[in-house]
């Protein structure tokens, strides 16, 4: 089972919010752990530490190992409560992972080649991501970290669909089990009032280029 984080957790017996206040002003987070046909058990974790695994794009879509003294879970993140204005992080939730059980993460999306598609290179088009992850149904072994879209080939008013990317094996999109095959990338034609910015700007560059106007000799 392929495990990128560790995070050191600790029981609590203590809940409420009284109980989650006092975590907090300690520099803990409150935290849950369900799923697996096991009652769930409440853990706090080190503020800092989660908030440094928050800040990095693998841990939402990888596997978390959980330590508490010798004991050991595999889990993922399933869902976390931030303060609204406060930079603190409120509660996290995990849920079990067990290596012959399927789990459904959302997986990131790494779009490639933008730079040399036609539709943008040449045609003056535009190039919107309309999803930036996918949710994908797997074995924990099978997870990938991200998915590539490669939109090297695209010309105008063409687009990539669900469909269009290449999964890994044992690896299916949620959507596509569904019967939906969304749009994930599309190249379209710049409006009126896309393509004038872009020209003046354009423009201003060959200005910049253009030698300085000599001044008149004085009579």
């Amino acid at each position: 089972m392929k495990t990128s984080f560790e995070l050191i957790a600790e029981f609590r017996e203590d809940q409420g919010k009284g109980a989650s206040r006092r975590l907090r002003h300690a520099g803990r987070v409150p935290a849950i752990l369900y799923g697996g046909a096991r009652d769930p058990r409440a853990l706090s974790l080190d503020h800092n530490k989660v908030a440094m695994a928050l800040d990095n794009e693998r841990f939402y879509s990888t596997i978390i190992t959980l330590k508490v003294g010798e004991v050991t879970q595999q889990a993922i993140l399933r869902d976390v409560q931030r303060h609204p204005w406060k930079n603190q992080i409120v509660h996290v939730d995990f849920q079990r992972v067990f290596e012959d059980a399927t789990i459904r993460l959302p997986v990131p999306l790494h779009f490639t080649g933008e730079a040399a598609s036609p539709g943008v290179k040449t045609e003056g088009g535009m190039m919107s991501h309309l999803k930036n992850e996918v949710i994908v149904e797997c074995l924990p072994k099978d997870l990938p970290e991200f998915l590539t879209v490669d939109t090297s080939a695209l010309h105008v008013n063409q687009s990539l669909h669900l469909s269009d990317i290449a999964f890994p094996e044992g690896v299916v999109a949620v959507d596509t089990t569904l019967g939906r095959n969304p749009v994930v990338v599309a190249v379209h034609a710049q409006r009126a009032e896309e393509a004038a910015p872009a020209a003046e700007a354009a423009d201003a560059k060959k200005d910049a280029k253009k030698p300085a106007a000599k001044p008149a000799a004085k009579k």
